[in-house]
C-alpha cells in the first residue's frame, strides 16, 4: 500500500544539482563504471534515478565502495588486495592489505586551500580565531612531534577533556597523524562523569581547557581536570588550553605543560604514520543507557572512506564552503564537522549557549561567517519555532543554502516554519545516524525534492530497512531499524572487548547477523524516511547524550532517595523518585537533587519534573522499566507499552504512569 506524499516544500533547481558533489559522482560514475545514474531537470525523475543509485550502491557493495575510494582518490601507501574479505557483521574486514592516515588525507588540502581559513572560532563573549591551512598543518606538525618527544606512539590514548575549542582539532589531527587514539569528554560533563569513561580507555596523556563560557558565565574546570588526574593513574602527562587564562595553580604532582609551549614550533611538517586501515583512529562512547558507557572504536580506513561518502554526498560539503554543525566533543556531530575539513572545507566551532538572547547566536554567526551550511538540533529548531523567531528577516542569511538538524526527529510544523521564516529557496536536511558509525544512515541528497515532515532518502551504501515484529523488511510501516550490510566505520570493536561480547549485545541481540539500531522506522515507496524516536531510553539534552545509570548512581546516593526511574518525553527529562519512609518531596529536596546531577552530569541533565512514586516497576532480573514508562507517557495503549508477564511488580508500573501523566499532557498542549 502505497503512502500519500506529504506537501513538497522545497525542489532543487537543476542549476544546484549541477553543482553537487552527487553530479559529479554520478557523471564519474557513467565514466568508470559505465553506469546512468546522472541526475536530469525533472524532480520526479530523480526520485526513481536515486532509488536505482541507492540499490545498486547496496547490491553491489564492494564496487560501491570502490568507487568512492577511487572518486575521492584516497591518500595511500600500500593498495588495499581486496575491498571487502567477508560481510560478516561484527568482524568485518574491508581494503585489507591497505595502509593510509586519516590525518594525512585532511591534510592534502593544504596545497590547494594554503591560507585561506581551515577553522575559525567564535566564542560566546565574542572573541574569535582564526586558523588558515598552513598553520593548522604547522601547528599539527609541531604537536606530533612534541607527542612523540614525550614517549606517545602508536596506539597510545590521548584524552581530551575540552570545549569546542580549535586546539581540540589540532590536537585530534596531530594524534592522528602518530597513530595515538584520540578520546574526548566535553568540557560540559561533570569530572565524576568524565572518570567513568576515561578509566575504561588508560589514557597516558590528557589535553585540558581551563575553563570555557556558557550562558554568559565563565565556567572553571580547574577542580575537575585535578579529580580527573587523581583519579586515573595512567595519565603521565597534562597539556592545559588557555581557553579563559584562569590563574589558578593546578597541583597534580603530574608534568603539565601550557598548550604553547608544546605547539610553538611551527617549523616541522608533520610526519604521518603509515597505518592499516582498520588501525584505531578514535574512541567514542555510548550513553551508558544499559552500564558504564561502552568506548566505541573507529577506525582510520573506516572514518576516511566514510567521511568521503557522507559530506560530499549527503551534506554536499565542498572546498568552498563555510560549515558549522552545533555540537559538543562528547557528541559525534563535532567529529562530523572535524570531518568537514576533509573535503576541504572551513570549518566553524561556536563555543556557547544558542539558547541565550532569544535563541539568536548561531544565527549571528551564520550571518557574520557567511555560513552556506549551518546544522543545528530538532529541539533548537523548535524553541526557535515556538518563541516566533523570524531567522530569515532578523539576519542576512543570503549566502546560506543548506541548513541541517539531527539529534531528534524535526516535527512536519517545523518543516513549514522554516520555509516561511528561514527562507523559501533552502535545502532543509535533517538527518538520523549515530555515535556508533559516526555518520548517518538516512537523511538528505541535493538531488531530490524535500517533503515536509520526511528525510529524503536512504544513505548511499547503507542497506538499512524498518523490520515488522517477524524480522521482515516492510514499506510505509513502522518498524525497527535496522542494518542488513556492514559499513566501513561501524565500529572495529569496543574498547576492552576482544571477544565482541559487548558488542554483540549491543546490536546483534534482536536479529541475529543484522544491526539492530534502536530507532523506530518508516521507508516510504518514494525512498524516504521518518524517524519516529528512539527505542532506547538514552537521556539526550542538547544534542549530548547520558545513559541512565548516570542519573541513578546520582540521585540514588542521596541519603532521602532509595530508588529512582528517569525517562525523556518529547524534550522533557521526568525523574521518578521513591523516598525514605517519612520524607516529602520538598522544594529543597528537589532543588537538592538537581543541584546534585547539575555537578555530577553537567547542566544539561536536571530534572524538568521530579515526581514522588511508591515504586519503581521492573522485570524479574531487576531491570527498570524505561522504555515501556516513556511509551505510556507518549500516549501509547498501555497493554502495547508493557508486557505485565515480565513485570514483577505491575502495581508500581500504573502508578508511575499514573503520577507523570498530567505533567507529560501539560507538554502536550504547550
Amino acid at each position: 500500500m502505497s503512502k500519500a506524499e506529504p506537501k513538497t516544500l522545497w525542489e532543487p533547481s537543476f542549476n544546484f544539482i549541477k553543482n553537487s558533489n552527487i553530479m559529479k559522482y554520478t557523471e564519474w560514475l557513467a565514466s568508470n563504471y559505465d553506469k546512468d545514474f546522472i541526475p536530469t531537470d525533472n524532480a520526479k525523475n530523480n526520485v526513481e534515478i536515486y532509488k536505482n543509485l541507492w540499490k545498486w550502491s547496496v547490491d553491489n557493495l564492494e564496487d560501491f565502495w570502490e568507487s568512492i575510494w577511487n572518486f575521492s582518490k584516497i591518500v595511500y601507501h600500500s593498495q588495499y588486495k581486496k575491498v571487502l574479505e567477508n560481510r560478516q557483521m561484527p568482524g568485518t574486514k574491508w581494503f585489507t592489505g591497505a595502509t593510509l592516515n586519516f590525518a594525512e588525507n585532511v591534510l592534502r588540502n593544504v596545497k590547494v586551500k594554503g591560507n585561506d581559513e581551515a577553522i575559525i572560532y567564535v566564542r560566546e563573549d565574542g572573541f574569535k580565531k582564526i586558523i588558515t591551512w598552513n598553520e593548522f598543518e604547522a601547528q599539527v606538525g609541531s604537536l606530533s612531534s612534541w607527542f612523540r618527544s614525550i614517549g606517545i606512539k602508536k596506539g597510545d590514548r590521548i584524552a581530551a577533556y575540552v570545549s569546542q575549542v580549535p586546539e581540540a582539532v589540532i590536537a585530534l589531527f596531530a594524534a592522528a597523524a602518530i597513530g595515538a587514539i584520540w578520546v574526548a569528554v566535553g568540557s560540559e560533563i561533570a569530572a565524576r562523569a568524565t572518570i567513568d569513561r576515561f578509566k575504561l580507555v588508560e589514557p597516558k596523556l590528557l589535553i585540558a581547557v581551563d575553563g570555557y563560557i556558557f550562558k554568559e558565565s565563565t565556567v572553571k574546570k580547574t577542580q575537575d581536570i585535578k579529580d580527573i588526574v587523581k583519579s586515573i593513574p595512567s595519565i603521565e602527562h597534562v597539556v592545559l588550553i588557555p581557553n579563559l587564562n584562569i590563574n589558578e595553580k593546578i597541583d597534580i604532582n603530574k608534568k603539565t605543560y601550557i598548550w604553547d609551549e608544546v605547539a610553538k614550533d611551527l617549523k616541522e611538517k608533520p610526519i604521518f604514520e603509515n597505518l592499516l586501515f582498520d588501525d584505531p583512529l578514535w574512541i567514542l562512547f555510548t550513553s551508558g543507557t544499559t552500564g558504564i558507557p561502552k568506548p566505541v572504536v573507529h577506525s582510520h580506513g573506516g572514518i576516511t572512506l566514510e567521511a568521503n561518502k557522507a559530506a560530499p554526498m549527503h551534506l554536499d560539503v565542498s572546498q568552498n564552503d563555510k560549515f558549522l554543525w552545533y555540537s559538543s566533543p562528547s557528541w559525534m556531530m563535532w567529529n562530523t564537522v572535524v570531518m568537514g575539513l576533509l573535503a576541504g572545507a572551513t570549518s566553524v566551532f561556536y563555543d556557547g549557549s544558542p539558547m541565550i538572547k532569544n535563541l539568536e547566536p548561531l544565527w549571528e554567526v551564520a550571518e557574520k561567517e557567511s555560513l552556506t551550511i549551518l546544522g543545528t538540533s530538532a529541539p533548537f529548531l523548535h524553541s526557535c519555532m515556538k518563541i516566533g523567531l523570524q531567522p530569515g528577516s532578523q539576519f542576512k542569511l543570503n549566502k546560506l543554502r543548506e541548513l541541517g538538524s539531527t539529534g531528534a526527529p524535526l516535527s512536519p510544523d517545523a518543516f513549514e516554519w522554516i520555509y516561511k521564516n528561514v527562507n523559501d529557496n533552502i535545502w532543509l536536511n535533517p538527518a538520523s545516524g549515530g555515535t556508533d558509525i559516526v555518520s548517518g544512515f538516512v537523511g538528505g541528497c541535493p538531488m531530490l525534492p524535500v517533503w515536509k515532515g520526511e528525510m529524503q532518502c536512504r544513505w548511499l551504501g547503507v542497506k538499512v530497512e524498518a523490520y515488522n515484529s517477524e524480522g521482515k523488511p516492510v514499506i510505509n510501516e513502522v518498524g525497527e531499524m535496522v542494518i542488513e550490510l556492514p559499513m566501513p566505520s561501524m565500529p572495529i570493536y569496543f574498547w576492552g572487548d576482544p571477544e565482541y561480547k559487548w558488542y554483540k549485545e549491543s546490536y546483534f541481540n534482536m536479529f541475529p547477523g543484522v544491526w539492530w539500531h534502536g530507532d523506530w522506522l518508516m521507508v516510504t515507496d518514494r525512498g524516504s524516511t521518518i524517524i519516529f524516536g528512539r527505542s532506547d531510553s538514552t537521556i539526550k539534552r542538547k544534542g549530548v547524550r547520558m545513559g541512565t545509570l548516570d542519573f541513578y548512581k546520582i540521585v540514588e546516593s542521596l541519603p532521602e532517595v532509595i530508588n529512582s526511574l528517569v525517562v525523556e518525553v518529547k524534550g522533557k527529562t521526568f525523574l521518578f523518585v521513591v523516598l525514605k519512609p517519612g520524607t516529602e518531596l520538598s522544594d529543597d529536596l528537589k532543588n537538592k537533587i538537581n543541584e546534585n546531577l547539575k555537578k555530577n552530569l553537567g547542566p544539561y541533565f536536571v530534572a524538568d519534573y521530579i515526581i514522588q512514586v511508591p515504586d519503581i516497576p521492573q522485570t524479574f532480573n531487576f531491570k527498570k522499566l524505561e522504555i515501556p514508562v516513556k511509551k505510556a507517557l507518549l500516549g501509547w495503549d498501555l497493554n502495547k507499552a508493557v508486557n505485565l508477564a515480565n513485570v514483577i511488580n505491575p502495581e508500581a508500573f500504573f502508578k508511575v504512569v499514573e503520577a507523570g501523566k498530567p505533567f507529560a499532557e501539560q507538554i502536550k498542549e504547550e
